[in-house]
This record gives C-alpha cells, sequence and structure tokens, in this order.
C-alpha cells in the first residue's frame, strides 16, 4: 500500500512524521526549525488558536465555490505554494514536482531563487500560475539574467522579499553540519556522515541526483551557476532596499508581489512604490526571531493597504481552516511553505498533493461547516479575534 494514501495520512502534522523518518536530520530540522529561540516560529501556529469562528446554522448548501482570483489568476482554492529553498535536497525532483502538483490541484506555485532545477523546467511543469521569486544573489547583472529568462519561460510575478538582509540564526543548522553538507571538502562532512548514513534511502536519491546542487538561476556572467553554498553570505551582499524596487519596475513589466511585510508603514511604502500584491510575512519564523505571527498583523496590514494592493499572507498555515480564518481576517489567499514541503520530502509530488488535498478538503469541510456558500463570501463576521488584533485608528 501506498503510504501516503493510507489512512494514518489525515493531517499535516502526519506527513511531517513521514518527512522526519526519511529525511537525514540535518535535512528535516532546516525544513522544521525557525530561528533562535523559536519564538515566531510557534506563535505563527498558536495565533490561529486565538480566533475563533462563528457559524451560521441550519444552511443547506448543495455546492462550495472555493475559488479566488490573486493578480487575475483564478485559483481553485485560496492558496499557493511559497518558495522554500533547498527543495532538491528534500527529493531529488524538488521544485519541479511541487509545482507539477500546484497546476494539477490548480493552484499556482512561487519558486525560489535558492533553487536546484532550472526556472525554465520549473515553468514547463505546471499548467496554473508561476511566479519568481527573487534574491539579488550574484548581483544586478546575474538578477537581470534570471528576470530576462523568467520573463521568457512564461513567469507571471516577480516575488521581491524584503526582510533578508542577513540569513537568520537558526540554531540547529550549525550543530548539524547545513554548511559542511552543502560545502566541496568532503574532510568537513566526516563527523556529521553517521545521521545521513542512517537514511539509505535518501542518501540513495541524493547521490543518484549527482549530490548538492548548483544554484541553476544564479549565473553570474562569466562563472556559470553559482554553487550552493553559504546562502548566509550571500543573502547579506544582495540586501533589497526600495531604491531597488524602482530599478526592478523598470526591468520587469508585470506585477511585482513585496514579501515580508509585518507593519503598516512597511504595506504603505509598497503601495507606493507600485507593488501589486503584499505578502503578510516574518518568513515562517527563519529570519527574526520575536516579531509578531503573521495572521495577528493581518488586519492592520489590510487596513493600511485599503484595497489598492492584494494582500496575502505566509506563516503557520496547517489546516484548512487556518486558511479560511486567513481570508476572514482580510487576506486574498495564503502561502503555504512547511505544509507542503512535509509533504515532498515524504513522497515527491504524490506527497506534495497528499499536502494540497488535505487543505483544500479543509477548506471545503469549514465553509460548509461556518454556513458559507462560498470563499468570496467569507469576512470577519465569521470569526472573533482578540480586540488588539483589530486596526489602529491613524492619528
Amino acid at each position: 500500500m501506498n503510504p501516503l494514501t493510507s489512512s494514518s495520512i489525515v493531517n499535516i502534522e502526519d506527513l511531517r512524521r513521514m518527512a522526519s523518518r526519511r529525511l537525514p536530520k540535518v535535512v528535516f530540522d532546516y525544513i522544521d526549525g525557525g530561528a533562535e529561540g523559536e519564538v515566531t516560529l510557534r506563535e505563527n501556529c498558536l495565533a490561529f488558536e486565538d480566533v475563533g469562528f462563528r457559524p451560521r446554522h441550519a444552511v443547506s448548501m448543495e455546492k462550495c465555490d472555493l475559488r479566488t482570483k490573486v493578480l487575475q489568476h483564478e485559483l481553485a482554492f485560496p492558496a499557493m505554494l511559497a518558495p522554500v529553498g533547498y527543495s532538491r535536497l528534500m527529493h531529488p525532483d524538488g521544485e519541479i514536482a511541487a509545482a507539477r502538483a500546484a497546476g494539477e490541484a490548480g493552484t499556482g506555485y512561487v519558486l525560489s531563487t535558492i533553487s536546484g532545477h532550472r526556472l525554465e523546467r520549473v515553468r514547463a511543469a505546471s499548467r496554473g500560475p508561476v511566479w519568481y521569486q527573487l534574491y539579488l544573489m550574484g548581483g544586478r547583472a546575474a538578477a537581470e539574467a534570471a528576470i530576462e529568462r523568467a520573463r521568457r519561460a512564461g513567469f507571471s510575478a516577480l516575488v521581491i522579499t524584503i526582510d533578508t538582509p542577513v540569513a537568520g540564526m537558526r540554531e540547529s543548522d550549525p550543530r548539524n553540519g547545513m554548511k559542511e553538507l552543502l560545502g566541496r571538502s568532503p574532510f568537513a562532512k566526516l563527523r556529521f556522515l553517521p545521521p545521513i548514513l542512517a537514511r539509505p534511502a535518501w542518501l540513495t536519491g541524493f547521490l543518484r541526483d549527482g549530490g548538492v546542487p548548483k544554484l541553476e538561476n544564479v549565473v553570474i556572467p562569466q562563472r556559470g551557476p553559482m554553487p550552493l553554498i553559504d546562502i548566509g553570505a550571500a543573502l547579506a551582499g544582495a540586501v533589497v532596499t526600495w531604491k531597488d524596487l524602482r530599478w526592478l519596475r523598470q526591468v520587469w513589466d508585470g506585477p511585482i508581489v513585496v514579501k515580508g511585510v509585518l507593519t503598516r508603514e512597511d504595506a504603505r511604502r509598497a503601495v507606493d512604490e507600485g507593488a501589486a500584491a503584499v505578502v503578510v510575512s516574518n518568513h515562517g519564523g527563519r529570519q527574526l526571531d520575536g516579531v509578531p505571527a503573521s495572521l495577528r498583523v493581518l488586519p492592520e496590514i489590510a487596513a493600511a493597504v485599503n484595497g489598492q494592493a492584494e494582500v496575502i499572507m505566509d506563516g503557520g498555515i496547517r489546516r484548512g481552516s487556518d486558511i479560511v480564518k486567513a481570508v476572514c481576517l482580510g487576506a486574498r489567499a495564503v502561502l503555504v511553505g512547511r505544509a507542503y514541503a512535509y509533504g515532498l520530502a515524504a513522497g515527491g509530488r504524490p506527497g506534495v498533493a497528499r499536502a494540497l488535498n488535505i487543505l483544500r478538503d479543509g477548506v471545503e469541510r469549514t465553509l460548509r461547516l461556518l454556513g458559507c456558500p462560498s470563499v468570496a463570501e467569507l469576512n470577519s463576521s465569521f470569526v472573533h479575534a482578540p480586540e488588539d488584533w483589530r486596526p489602529r485608528r491613524r492619528t
């Protein structure tokens, strides 16, 4: 029996446990962990427990309409796959598997710069919308070359992440030897080998795939693709500023999405700089620990944007009911990251498909239990949230 279709896989946590059994600790902790004390990582999930539902009972519905539109693309339900770096370490098919599963589910995929498959192959794998998340690694020349490739391949939006002036301190990475795994020195890897050897199925796939992949979409002139090493240093040299956004508007003629917004000030600035959408995000609790949960600041950001750009949210999504709460509080849709990364690690494309089915079914079930016939009719009257989450009045 395929374990992914087993009756024991009923939620995202079940996929997480499967992923932990398949992956070596260094790769699983990379997916699973957060920055420093992991306060924000925990709060992202706990915040959903602070929001309750206000259902309308005695309502009969033949069908529920889960569709929504994001940047003019119709999605089968209000969730897209977030950019997740190092996906090819989780499964050899990596980004291609995730993009294909997203397209088959009728939704979209966001490709990370830190990816091991060429963006042209990823775009070709999906029949849904695919966006490109750009880091300025390798300098502007490398970024402009990637943007031109993305345009020619048919990517429909450019996602700019603004919360990575340096990589967050994810304490499990140095403990587990993430840098050594990605590095070139075989001697540096020696003391980290036992937990890798304990996962022979993963190791076999990793070696058959050629080992550590290069960053196929960061092509440095005269040098070729950037090696997949020391991403922290690369990010420190690739800080995105508001000035860069003006330059990007000149070299990319499609919609720009600003990801990493946590304050109304940054939300307004993004709108003023021409962003078509903002993503309320704390990078899954992987950057600055101690910032608020994304859901907590979502109403404030939605009020600040005031319909002048679309609002998307990520962080802590594990159930369909979480997606419904986010939509009620002002999100057009959500991005899911860890939820599908667990599925990818557990079983490639079928694992991602399983994660998406679990979330989609959860959205439909929640709508029916709420007595709401469509995603388009969700609003804040279907939930109650803490008083201090309400948008502050401008003075």
